[in-house]
């Protein structure tokens, strides 16, 4: 019997090889909306559910509409819908229906609290790519130490429950901050007992998109220290040994810097870009210099992909700080510096920045440390 339909992931699709080395727009990322029902302790992006001011700029539905078609026509196969919560727009199934017949496997990014039977039964009969739901805690006290919100933890838990109940797979992401770090390893099973296939969490914490200095003081004031960020790392077992691998060429002092000064070495811009609630184009989400931004509102995704962005990523500093430290040093790939980052941290994208150097250090002594634990264990039969 002839088979008309073969099922393959993602990762193992023919189209990687296809445009390997070229650079091609595949996926896109909506921020609907900048407002949450929550209030956590170390958000980013947050507005309050009620910001009639954020409301006011939010991408209309047929503006999310038009913006996908732009994608669509440059090649886009899928996208994520994220926030602030999604789910707190009254149009998010509406908005989510269009794109899944524009053809666009589409993902969701949500803490799951304001999830109903609607919703699950909208995935039910049309499935997303993925669904990530965010854990902040593996108890109600803790769980509400984050968000600030009484009632949150339960109605996450109503929110998963409906997913499962419904035959929806998603995956569970957490972030670790001091008010749940005590609870990591619960929370990690938790989230393992849940995930459809991989947890993920994030010990480190990124400042504000708005650069707002109350908030940022709250982010930095939950930040971990460098040494317990590498040893949380080290301590999840399966993220310690994809750490071991990916910076093999680091512990063995063969990687070898490049020192020409490029800001942008990550690769963004490549193969995605994000769409801002306020109609905010960015070649990633966390990269809000104003240099580096296109008002999409005045303009089109395909002006963005083929003329700005590209002028973007061919930037050049000649500070001279930057090309002496972070454009020579051995650990780049270790720390979490890029353009983004210094510019959140610092309003200058060319930067150092003296905490991700101590993270990039922390992480290097917790890799050799594994390793030498490695190397002494007999070898399995």
């Amino acid at each position: 019997m002839t088979a008309y339909v073969r099922t393959t992931s993602l990762s193992r699709l023919p189209l990687w090889k296809k445009i390997e080395g070229q650079r091609k727009l595949v996926d896109f990322s909506l921020e609907i909306t900048a407002r949450c029902n929550l209030n956590c302790r170390h958000c980013y992006v947050n507005r309050p559910a009620g910001d009639s001011e954020a409301r006011q700029v939010e991408l209309s539905r047929e503006e999310i509409g038009r913006f996908a078609d732009e994608a669509v026509k440059l090649g886009a196969l899928w996208c994520t819908i994220t926030g602030g919560e999604p789910l707190l727009r009254p149009d998010f199934p509406e908005i989510y229906l269009d794109l899944k017949r524009k053809g666009l496997l589409v993902s969701l990014y949500t803490n799951a609290t304001l999830i109903r039977n609607e919703h699950a039964q909208l995935f039910r009969r049309y499935p997303p790519r993925d669904i990530e739901v965010t854990l902040y805690g593996a108890s109600p006290a803790v769980y509400e130490a984050v968000t600030r919100v009484p009632g949150s933890f339960d109605a996450s838990l109503r929110g998963v429950e409906r997913l499962k109940l419904a035959g929806i797979p998603f995956r569970v992401k957490a972030m670790i901050m001091r008010t749940n770090v005590a609870e990591a390893e619960a929370i990690g099973r938790l989230g393992r007992a849940w995930t459809r296939d991989y947890f993920r969490f994030d010990p480190f914490l990124h400042l504000r998109y708005d650069r707002d200095p109350a908030r940022n003081a709250e982010i930095r004031a939950q930040r971990l220290p460098a040494e317990d960020i590498a040893a949380l790392e080290m301590a999840d077992i399966e993220r310690r040994r994809a750490m071991l691998g990916k910076f093999e060429r680091v512990l063995n002092n063969e990687f070898e810097p490049q020192a020409s000064g490029r800001l942008f070495c990550c690769g963004i811009g490549e193969i995605g870009v994000e769409l801002a609630y306020n109609g905010h184009l960015r070649a990633c989400p966390s990269l809000c210099h104003p240099d580096f931004v296109y008002d999409w509102r005045r303009g089109s995704l395909a002006d963005a992909w083929n003329r700005f962005f590209p002028a973007v990523l061919c930037q050049v500093s000649d500070r001279k700080e930057f090309r002496e430290r972070c454009c020579v040093c051995r650990l780049v790939n270790l720390c979490l510096w890029c353009p983004a980052q210094a510019a959140l941290e610092t309003g200058e994208p060319d930067s150092p920045i003296d905490f991700f150097c101590e993270i990039a250090h922390a992480r290097l002594a917790a890799l050799r440390r594994a390793r030498g634990e490695m190397e002494r264990l007999p070898p399995t039969e």
